[in-house]
C-alpha cells in the first residue's frame, strides 16, 4: 500500500525517505498542535479521547479534513492555481504522515489489512467475481438497497474500543452489498473484529470499507463501478447480529475514519433514516 520512490540508488532512496519522513512528521505535529483537542474519539478499534497516539490520530484526521475543506473553498472561489496547489500539497502531506503512522501500527498489531490484504492467508470466503451492473443509477449510490440504519458514527457501546467508526446498515444475512462508487479494490481480508471485509479506494483518495460480510465477491486489484456487488452481508467478526458496517477512511487503516453520511451527501447520495424496503 506504500507510495513509490523514484530514486534508483539505495542510499539515495534511504536519504530521501528519512528526509521526507522527518518533514512529514514535523508537519503533522504542527497540525496536531493547532487542532482542537476537545472532540471525541473514534471506535471499533479506532481512536480514543484524550492523549496518546489514538487521540493524536483523531486530531490528525480533523486536520486533514480542515485542509480538504480549504482546498474546496479555494476552488469554489476560483483562487490562483498556486494557492490551490499549495493547499493540496499540505493536505496530501497530512494524509501521508497519518498513513505511515497507522500502517506501522497496523503491522505491529498484525492487522489483516496490513499483513494479509488479499485474504489468501486467512482463507477468506470468496465467491465468483462480480460484474458491473447492467443498469447504472448514477456515479454514486448507497451500499445497500433494503436496510434501516442502526448504530451511527461516533456512537458509544460496549462492542467498540472507544466510539463507533462507521454507519451500520441493518440488513438480513445474505443481502447484496454494493460499491458506493467507482474505484479499485485494495483490501479483501478477514480474521479480526471486522470479519470478512472489503476496502475500495476511490478517485478522490478516500477508502470505503464494507465489513462483517458472509461472502466476498471481488478480488484485490479489481476495478468496480457504482452499484457493483462486492459481497453479501453477514455476521462475521465482532457482532451481535447480521448487518453491514460501512466506513469511510482517509487511509486503508483503522484510525482514519471520517463521518460517512456527510461524505455520501457530498456525493449527492441521500441515505434514508427510515427503513428502506425496496
Amino acid at each position: 500500500m506504500g507510495r513509490e520512490h523514484h530514486a534508483r540508488h539505495p542510499r539515495t532512496r534511504a536519504r530521501l525517505r528519512a528526509a521526507a519522513g522527518s518533514a512529514l512528521l514535523a508537519l503533522l505535529l504542527l497540525a496536531l498542535a493547532a487542532a482542537p483537542a476537545s472532540a471525541g474519539g473514534r471506535g471499533h478499534g479506532g481512536s480514543g479521547r484524550g492523549g496518546g497516539w489514538p487521540g493524536e490520530a483523531a486530531r490528525a484526521v480533523r486536520a486533514h479534513e480542515h485542509a480538504r475543506e480549504r482546498v474546496e473553498r479555494l476552488r469554489e472561489a476560483d483562487a490562483p492555481p498556486t494557492r490551490i496547489e499549495g493547499a493540496e500539497r499540505r493536505r496530501k502531506a497530512l494524509r501521508s504522515a497519518l498513513w505511515d503512522r497507522l500502517r506501522a501500527g497496523a503491522r505491529d498489531a498484525a492487522d489483516p489489512v496490513a499483513v494479509d490484504p488479499s485474504g489468501r492467508q486467512g482463507h477468506c470466503p470468496f465467491g465468483e467475481r462480480s460484474r458491473p451492473p447492467e443498469l447504472r443509477a448514477g456515479p454514486w449510490t448507497a451500499p445497500a438497497r433494503r436496510y434501516w440504519l442502526s448504530a451511527g458514527y461516533a456512537a458509544r457501546g460496549s462492542r467498540w474500543a472507544h466510539r463507533h467508526t462507521g454507519q451500520d446498515f441493518a440488513v438480513e444475512s445474505g443481502t447484496p452489498v454494493y460499491a458506493v462508487g467507482a474505484g479499485v479494490v485494495r483490501i479483501t481480508t478477514c480474521g479480526d473484529g471486522f470479519g470478512n471485509q472489503v476496502l475500495v479506494r476511490h478517485a478522490d483518495g478516500y477508502f470505503t470499507q464494507y465489513a462483517h460480510l458472509s461472502r466476498i465477491d471481488v478480488r484485490r486489484g479489481q476495478r468496480v463501478t457504482a452499484g457493483q456487488r462486492i459481497g453479501l452481508s453477514g455476521a462475521t467478526g465482532n457482532v451481535t447480529g447480521p448487518h453491514l458496517h460501512f466506513e469511510v477512511r482517509i487511509t486503508p487503516y483503522a484510525g482514519s475514519a471520517v463521518p460517512p453520511l456527510p461524505w455520501l451527501r457530498r456525493k449527492e447520495v441521500q441515505v434514508s433514516r427510515t427503513p428502506v424496503t425496496s
